[in-house]
């Protein structure tokens, strides 16, 4: 990781053609010139990457209110009859609401872990955010939804604007016939495949008396054991286990707050790391059910928080894990400034509260600050060379408007709750 001051980066075609000291860049032959110092200065960070969530939850912000002695099974029980409740726009719109928080704090790449596709394809262009789709081969909510489904979806359209790819909730909700055919669609369209692991004891015991093995061991069978795989949580697992998912290159989308709100237990960060998993651990918000805050750089320093004990995960790796990390698990030529990386940059307001004052000798301190004063909104967001935020306002979303169909929408779904 190098942090750079006075540079100047050059965009083209929505990707990074040149970084360099400013002085050897002229500014003549440019289309649009962004000049940070006419902004008080600013600190450009590559877009953050989450690799977990669930958008359509973002109208059941509030429904699900955590209340003390909630544990994750009595979350899970909860949420189909409030799922059930939602109509397509109910879906669509709760998505938009979702990715536009997502994208003013800085994040540009989300993958999107839930039952429905088209409210997703549609929320992602509607706001401009580079989403990989996953949409789930078995679903409670939706019982069209197979591999068979999934299959037509992507024979009827090659171009869709975010990028399909296919989920299960658990393994063990389906059976070894289905996971085979994941595996051949994977195989056939190159496509990423993701699934809660071992989120719980219960959920490990699951897998083990469905399957008669546990869920590295099934993804082992069904040939999803490498890098195409992301698997989010992964807490009760074995030592054999992590070193399989590190040698394998399986991504791992660690979900600290989550862990923490749903009493699930704690990631074993520190033994992926000795397995030299490091490389595939990366950061998801989930749903607004397990994290309010729809914010990458807070579930960093939850991170720091969780894992203090015995040893601290560094700035810099946190950073890391935030966007080198999670470009890498999902196989996106993002998360770093470089030429021929896409153009998803985070502008962040330099003279702003939580950012000052910093060490000038040591501009890693600016890090430190954003990560541990985490929650913040960024300045602008350019997703694939194109501003999506300037000035803090969403250039293509109606933010108050938005507001306000999000809240008719959850009452709405209130209302026939109670009916």
């Amino acid at each position: 990781m190098q942090i750079l001051e006075n540079h100047s980066l050059v965009i083209e075609d929505g990707l990074i053609s040149a970084v360099a000291p400013a002085e050897e860049i002229s500014t003549e032959k440019f289309d649009l010139v962004y000049d940070a110092l006419k902004r008080g200065g600013v600190i450009i960070t590559p877009g953050l990457i989450n690799t977990h969530s669930h958008p359509p939850m973002y109208l059941m912000r509030s429904i699900m209110s955590l209340e003390e002695g909630e544990g994750l099974d009595d979350t899970i029980a909860a949420m189909p009859r409030w799922e059930r409740a939602m109509t397509d726009a109910d879906y669509t719109i709760a998505a938009v609401g979702d990715l536009t928080e997502q994208q003013k704090h800085g994040i540009t790449t989300t993958l999107s872990h839930y039952g429905v596709f088209w409210p997703i394809e549609r929320a992602a262009k509607l706001t401009g955010q580079n989403v990989i789709n996953a949409l789930s081969a078995v679903s409670n909510t939706h019982p069209e939804n197979s591999p068979a489904h999934i299959s037509e979806l992507l024979a009827v359209k090659k171009n869709f604007f975010s990028q399909p790819a296919i989920a299960l909730h658990y393994l063990h909700k389906a059976s070894g016939s289905v996971l085979a055919e994941i595996k051949k669609l994977v195989d056939k369209y190159q496509l990423l495949f993701t699934c809660h692991m071992a989120e719980s004891k219960a959920v490990a015991e699951k897998c083990l008396s469905v399957h008669g093995l546990r869920e590295v061991g099934v993804l082992e069978k069904y040939g999803l054991l490498n890098d195409r795989t992301i698997v989010s949580h992964a807490i009760h697992v074995t030592d054999q286990e992590i070193a399989a998912l590190a040698r394998a290159g399986v991504g791992i989308a660690h979900l600290p707050t989550s862990n923490a709100i749903h009493k699930s237990g704690v990631f074993q960060y520190w033994k992926f790391d000795e397995a030299g998993g490091f490389p595939y651990l990366s950061l998801g918000t989930d749903g607004v059910v397990s994290k309010s805050r729809l914010d990458i750089l807070s579930e960093a320093y939850q991170t720091r928080l969780t894992h203090l004990y015995g040893h601290t995960v560094r700035f810099s790796s946190l950073f890391k894990i935030m966007t080198i990390n999670g470009a890498r698990v999902l196989h996106e030529p993002r998360g770093q400034i470089l030429p021929g990386y896409k153009a998803d940059l985070a502008f962040w307001k330099l003279k702003d509260r939580g950012t000052i004052p910093y060490d000038e000798a040591n501009p890693i301190t600016l890090l430190a600050n954003l990560i541990t004063h985490g929650g913040r909104f960024v300045r602008d967001l350019m997703i694939n060379g194109k501003f999506i935020i300037k000035d803090r306002r969403h250039v293509l979303v109606n933010e108050s408007r938005l507001l306000a169909e999000i809240q008719k929408a959850h009452m709405d779904m209130r209302a026939r709750i109670r009916d």
